[in-house]
C-alpha cells in the first residue's frame, strides 16, 4: 500500500487571486516580509499498487485525467510506502 501526496499549483505565468487576497492579508497583519503567495491544492490517495513505481504512475494518471488543469496547473507527487493502511 502507498500514499501519494499531490500538490497541485496554477503555474507561475497565471495570475492567482486567492493567494494575492492572501499576501494582503498577511500584510494587515504585520507580516511585509512575505513578498509573494501561491494557493494550491494538496491531495492524498491511498493507492493499492505493487511497488512505488506503479503507485507514482497512478497518481500522475489520475492528475492528468482529472485532478489537474493541464492548461493552468503543475502538479508534483511524492509516494510514501505504507506499512498498513491503518498508517495511513
Amino acid at each position: 500500500m502507498y500514499k501519494a501526496n499531490v500538490t497541485i499549483t496554477l503555474r507561475a505565468s497565471i495570475l492567482d487571486p486567492q493567494g494575492k487576497a492572501m499576501q494582503h492579508a498577511l500584510h494587515d497583519l504585520g507580516h511585509d516580509s512575505v513578498t509573494q503567495v501561491r494557493a494550491g491544492k494538496h491531495i492524498e490517495m491511498l493507492i493499492d499498487a505493487d511497488s512505488s513505481a506503479e503507485a507514482e504512475t497512478v497518481a500522475t494518471n489520475a492528475c492528468e485525467q482529472l485532478l489537474a488543469n493541464s492548461v493552468m496547473e503543475d502538479f508534483s507527487i511524492e509516494v510514501l510506502e505504507l506499512e498498513s493502511a491503518s498508517a495511513a
